[in-house]
């Protein structure tokens, strides 16, 4: 692994050891689907680092991605986010590496809508659904495809309290065609599981931390390249890690890893870890 690599990788193990924080509505896990949403009037600004750690020389890839999320009522919030890609892998994109934000090089339009939500005694059951398309920002990947705008779809409901956290989701993004060429649609599910110790459980303006425990299974599907399938493209993998989210005033910085526990690549080459390192600031504009 090169040096400035390893680097890297070591910083986001320490950040993961960090709890992770949810009293900010609109804040959820690293990589897997969440429900929350901003309440009326909030302001989320992400600056996230998503790298992903490829068997073979020169195949890694990173991204820096900003996003700016809004709350449109307590459970309506839109979002939108641009990427600076740090360094590019020359094998065949694979699978979106976190729900919200994806490591492709296109800038990407997401609206979230929490349709359910029940409270009890012990905490609340709810639901949300995300959809959004992605717009390519630049002609043709590293291996010569040709790049066209996406749509994304997904979902994930589950349960939340002052100490426990569980949610589960699924989605679904999809590419056009374009001229001969299409990227694989990438289909995904996740789970997530939190705890908050007692002895982290603050409000605020105290910091509060919280730990999860985060999996993701998804299937890239073949590209299409010349009007024919790309053999070395596409694959199945499953992804299990920590993250830690870490929530002080106005706020949030959140990291955490995923290691591979099954992959099937087609010939592409295995991932060894992939990485999400996350800061946030929330405010309101009067």
């Amino acid at each position: 692994m090169k040096n400035h690599h390893f680097r890297l990788l070591i910083a986001a193990l320490l950040i993961a050891g960090l709890p992770r924080v949810s009293s900010a509505s609109g804040h959820g896990p690293v990589f897997g689907a969440a429900t929350p949403t901003l309440g009326k009037g909030g302001w989320q600004l992400d600056q996230a680092w998503l790298g992903r750690l490829v068997e073979g020389p020169s195949t890694d890839e990173q991204t820096l991605r900003t996003m700016i999320s809004f709350g449109i009522t307590e459970d309506l919030q839109i979002s939108g986010s641009v990427p600076i890609v740090l360094d590019s892998t020359t094998v065949m994109p694979r699978g979106r590496i976190t729900t919200m934000m994806s490591i492709a090089k296109e800038a990407e339009a997401l609206a979230s809508w929490r349709f359910h939500r029940r409270a009890s005694a012990a905490g609340r059951f709810e639901s949300t659904v995300t959809g959004g398309f992605s717009v390519p920002l630049e002609e043709f990947t590293p291996d010569g495809m040709q790049t066209a705008p996406g749509v994304h779809v997904s979902m994930a409901t589950g349960y939340a309290s002052r100490t426990h956290y569980a949610w589960i989701g699924g989605g679904y993004h999809y590419h056009a065609k374009k001229d001969t060429d299409q990227m694989g649609d990438v289909v995904f599910i996740s789970g997530v599981y939190g705890y908050r110790p007692t002895a982290l459980r603050h409000d605020y303006p105290k910091p509060d931390l919280r730990f999860f425990v985060e999996a993701m299974g998804e299937r890239t599907g073949r590209a299409l390249h010349h009007g024919f399938d790309f053999i070395r493209s596409g694959g199945t993998a499953v992804f299990v890690g920590p993250t830690a989210l870490l929530l002080y005033k106005a706020y949030g910085l959140e990291g955490g890893v995923m290691f591979p526990v099954y992959q099937n690549t087609n010939g592409v080459q295995s991932e060894r870890v992939r990485i999400g390192v996350n800061f946030s600031y929330f405010f309101w504009l009067k």
